[in-house]
């Protein structure tokens, strides 16, 4: 979120202010630490005394009290930021969790991360050297410049722009394990059989979806996900932000130079092909999707009412129930909530990082940076959602499996924090201690 540092010639240089070269003093040099600078830096005191030819105070002729900063509050949840950091661990990613009620920022953790009082103190050139050359990209903040295919994470979304455009939801589709264009065999990940829209969300069946981007066109279901927040840059205080592409046959057209095609299509409405998002965006859209109003996110309390989103409950409820049965019984049903009464939605996703060849994937057997990224979106409760979040474990292998059992700790905490402390405990306990003090350990050595 920032740091600070001492201020540079050019800094003093744009307001003379004293206050800047004093020693030790420092001010903000990135984030929120910069963009409240103003706030946050107070105004110093004065002593006014008489003294002798050789110092010595003789008397005291008034005293100017110093001006503190006005302390900024956020919308983080210091434990729930330092348990998300925990768990995430030596895990490559990014984790954001958002008030549904409000659009704050409970927590934004992008790993692996680095001590920012080594800027502040002025880093050394092997620190440095040693953070800028690691593949894991520990000086990127993923949850806002992180850009990833969001694959099957889209479906509830795509499944909302279905119904907005006259899809009738009981109705089915056979998926015989994939989906033909052409002479082209697009796969499934099963042979689901007659499935109807809840139940594609349910199994994650791309035969379904494939079936309903033919028949509409991607260009319908890009604007269900721009209202959703997919693409947008949003307004973050002192935060850059990478919003990367919802694609449509204008864009490609404008980039490209190229007509849009049916297998774009088919590659979109799962999150592949030309479809790239931040964590942040995914957060946001499925804080949408559960909440039905125009969520914005933000750091800094705000009580403006969002507006609702252009979509019948109706329409939503579809979704909803789609991304329960995910966790009830579907993709994700290993990741339930260990809390009597309260239940998550959510909805698995496995992104591919590029292609192999021979139709490979990037699983196991692949080196690191080739694995398939694993993402995870989610809200709780199921009836009246509170909190909405979005994981991405890079290279994690699958959302089933890297991603979603870290949410289902983050949404235990929310509700439960000692029940989740003590199986983070457990945890650290399996790994060898607290993860944080045995990066620093060997980060030292």
């Amino acid at each position: 979120l920032g740091y600070v540092g001492i201020a540079n010639a050019e800094e003093y240089e744009e307001n003379k202010n004293p206050l800047l070269i004093t020693p030790g003093f420092k001010i903000g040099k990135d984030g929120l630490e910069k963009y409240f600078e103003p706030q946050l830096q107070g105004k110093p005191g004065a002593r006014k005394v008489e003294v002798t030819a050789r110092g010595k105070i003789v008397r005291e002729l008034g005293v100017q009290e110093d001006v503190p900063g006005k302390p900024l509050k956020l919308t983080i949840d210091g434990g729930l930021q330092e348990f998300v950091a925990r768990r995430m661990g030596r895990e490559s990613g990014a984790a954001v969790v958002i008030d549904c009620q409000t659009g704050g920022i409970l927590a934004f953790s992008s790993m692996p991360c680095f001590d920012p009082n080594s800027f502040s103190d002025g880093i050394g050139r092997l620190e440095y050297s040693m953070l800028s050359q690691d593949e894991r990209v520990p000086l990127l903040n993923k949850a806002t410049r992180g850009l990833y295919p969001p694959g099957s994470t889209l479906k509830p979304m795509a499944a909302v722009a279905c119904l907005q455009h006259g899809v009738d939801p009981e109705e089915t589709v056979n998926c015989p394990g994939g989906y033909r264009l052409g002479n082209r065999f697009y796969q499934c990940l099963g042979r689901h059989g007659p499935v109807n829209m809840v139940r594609a969300i349910e199994k994650s069946c791309n035969t379904y979806f494939y079936a309903q981007a033919h028949r509409l066109g991607y260009d319908k279901i890009a604007m269900v996900a721009r209202e959703m927040g997919l693409g947008e840059d949003f307004n973050l205080a002192g935060l850059n932000q990478r919003y990367g592409t919802i694609p449509d046959s204008e864009w490609k057209m404008r980039k490209f130079k190229q007509a849009w095609t049916a297998s774009d299509s088919l590659n979109a409405i799962i999150g592949q092909g030309y479809v790239i998002c931040n964590p942040l965006q995914l957060a946001v859209m499925v804080a949408r999707l559960a909440s039905g109003r125009k969520l914005y996110p933000h750091l800094i309390p705000d009580n403006k009412v969002a507006p609702t989103l252009p979509y019948p409950p109706e329409h939503l409820a579809v979704a909803h129930q789609g991304m329960a049965q995910v966790v009830s019984q579907g993709t994700a049903a290993r990741s339930k909530l260990p809390l009597e009464g309260i239940a998550m939605a959510g909805k698995t996703g496995t992104a591919q990082v590029r292609g192999l060849g021979s139709g490979s994937r990037g699983g196991a057997g692949v080196p690191w940076k080739y694995r398939d990224h694993g993402l995870f979106v989610c809200f709780a409760p199921v009836e009246q959602p509170l909190y909405a979040a979005a994981v991405v474990i890079e290279h994690g292998l699958g959302g089933s499996r890297a991603a979603a059992p870290v949410a289902k700790d983050f949404m235990t905490y929310m509700f439960d924090p000692q029940k989740a402390m003590d199986s983070l405990l457990s945890m650290e306990a399996g790994w060898g201690g607290n993860i944080q003090e045995r990066m620093a350990a060997e980060f030292a050595s």
